[in-house]
């Protein structure tokens, strides 16, 4: 089996979490001569956590949003791929983190009869998981040098970047380098 040659009502997906920071991530920015450019920052951090997977072959993401990205967490993402397809065989490859490699997670995995396969990629290499560049590119289009009133209008962006994402996966397919089959 190779991510290019399932069989028919399998999925392949890349999996991974990343973090949402009510502070926003400042970038380099143009800037009148002279004149610098201020940001306004919040007094306290508060993060959310993200944990997604994008199917390789249709640009699909399904994604969920939570206060900690604990083995919980991820285990509850792995489910919901699960009852999203309740049929077939669902491959994720994802990093070797610890929170990967877990009782919950196992427990799910065994739950799942054989239709839930853990693809591990090589400890520090992110440039392997597609993914990765998804992240990047919501944070270009969300949260790059923008203060958000709270931490819910925060999550309403987020959840409406990959809404509207979702509804033309064609674009997701050329943000992480797939080509359509």
């Amino acid at each position: 089996m190779t991510r290019d040659t399932l069989k028919a009502g399998d999925v392949f997906y890349y999996a991974d979490e990343f973090n949402l920071s009510w502070h926003p991530t400042l970038r380099a920015m143009w800037s009148p001569l002279g004149q610098q450019v201020m940001i306004p920052t919040p007094h306290q951090p508060y993060k959310r956590y993200g944990l997604g997977a994008v199917n390789y072959h249709t640009g699909e993401t399904l994604l969920i949003f939570r206060d900690h990205k604990r083995r919980s967490e991820v285990a509850e993402l792995l489910q919901a791929l699960l009852e999203h397809y309740p049929e077939g065989t669902i491959y994720v490859a994802w990093d070797n983190v610890s929170t990967h490699q877990d009782n919950e997670v196992e427990a799910v995995v065994r739950a799942a009869a054989g239709r839930l396969v853990l693809l591990y990629l090589p400890t520090y290499s992110p440039w392997l998981n597609p993914i990765e560049m998804l992240w990047r590119h919501f944070r270009r289009e969300v949260t790059h040098c923008e203060l958000f009133e709270n931490v819910k209008a925060l999550l309403r962006a987020a959840r409406d970047f990959f809404d509207r994402y979702n509804l033309c996966p064609s674009k997701i397919l050329s943000i992480i380098g797939a080509l359509p089959t």
